[in-house]
């Protein structure tokens, strides 16, 4: 276990890679597989390695991310000493907002000087895993690492920032690259945004980044190091997903409808959510469900195939809704027809309505929209 590590989750680093969906929100409440939220990953995996104190930094956009997490009990973070830590998105020295990670981290020093957890995991919101952090942890502590760096191999990546990592055979990186060219289906590493760093170590860098004016953690810090500290990379082999544009999103959750996937990541152990007591979804005669995810309190008259309804989703009759992804209270009217369609959350699609997208471009329709 990794009762020596405090988690912090960066909820909005990554929030311009998926725009449609993070207008109203941060990139770590974006709902995902029906009824989670992309934060719950990353909660239940630090929870499940023993980390009881868990900072999230917050920018903006961040009122669903509160209303989710609540006190954090559905977690088991609801304590009197850690649990779940909103923290500012600017320090004690500023009224700014960060705009880099470095800054977010400078933020933050003020949490990690009164913590007495010798490690630090560091977690972004973007990522979809069920990963055993203690290990990671552990892996950090028999090569008496100064810094450990989670990767997954990768063919294809469209963030617009990202980093390649190249270990030798004991795990050392050796070389670390800030978003070099992929040459077409070539298999390289990727960092996914986890680390772990000895609590005491980050403040040092932090402090020193500061005052020699450094704006950028990866390329002034991690790059430029690379040779000088002990950094190492963890591999980590199971499914992993990362949220990095709509087509991404739609991909990945395209992904859970397949069952041995539905196993890896939701398998043996929990990943936990916020809790609703909603009425069971109701099946009216005429309907045809087929190959999809249904949520709680979901009416359907129509027909349903390979889609993924979220919690109070309606279905009117006679409309054929495929290939798609409604969320939460969407509506769609009788003799509809949707087919790669993504909705947000509230929306209502008007009777006889053709909505029609494809994997690569999604047909997304906004929060609250009515067509």
């Amino acid at each position: 276990m990794a009762r020596s590590a405090v988690g912090v989750i960066f909820s909005n680093i990554q929030d311009q890679n998926i725009p449609e969906l993070s207008k109203h929100r941060t990139i770590a409440s974006i709902p995902f597989a029906g009824r989670y939220r992309l934060i719950d990953f990353a909660l239940s995996n630090m929870v499940n390695a023993g980390i009881t104190t868990v900072g999230i930094v917050t920018k903006h956009n961040y009122q669903s991310l509160i209303d989710h997490l609540g006190s954090g009990k559905d977690w088991d973070l609801a304590r009197k000493d850690g649990g779940i830590i909103l923290l500012p998105p600017y320090s004690n020295e500023t009224d700014k907002p960060y705009t880099n990670r470095l800054e977010a981290l400078k933020g933050i020093t003020g949490f990690l000087l009164h913590r007495k957890e010798e490690y630090v995991v560091l977690y972004d919101g973007d990522g979809v895993s069920r990963m055993d952090i203690a290990d990671v942890v552990r892996f950090h502590e028999e090569n008496n690492a100064d810094i450990t760096m989670v990767y997954h191999e990768e063919t294809s990546v469209e963030s617009h920032y990202y980093i390649t990592v190249q270990p030798d055979e004991t795990g050392r990186i050796t070389s670390l690259k800030i978003n070099p060219k992929i040459n077409g289906n070539a298999k390289f590493n990727m960092y996914i945004n986890v680390m772990v760093v000895r609590r005491e170590y980050l403040m040092d860098i932090i402090q020193n980044a500061v005052q020699s004016g450094y704006s950028s953690f990866g390329r002034e810090i991690l790059a430029k190091n690379v040779d000088s500290m002990r950094i190492f990379g963890y591999k980590f082999d199971g499914y992993y997903a990362n949220i990095s544009s709509l087509a991404r999103y739609f991909k990945h959750s395209m992904e859970q409808l397949d069952k041995d996937v539905r196993d890896e990541l939701f398998g043996a152990r929990d990943i936990y959510t916020k809790v609703r007591d909603s009425a069971p979804s109701r099946y009216i005669e005429g309907a045809v469900v087929k190959n999809s995810l249904v949520s709680d309190g979901c009416v359907i008259e129509g027909k349903v195939e390979n889609s993924i309804l979220f919690r109070g989703v309606k279905v009117g009759k006679g409309a054929v809704v495929k290939n798609s992804i409604l969320m939460q209270e969407t509506v769609v009217g009788n003799s509809a027809k949707l087919d790669c369609v993504v909705t947000d959350k509230n929306v209502s699609i008007r009777d006889r309505r053709n909505l029609a997208g494809c994997p690569e471009l999604p047909y997304f329709v906004s929060k609250g929209t009515m067509l």
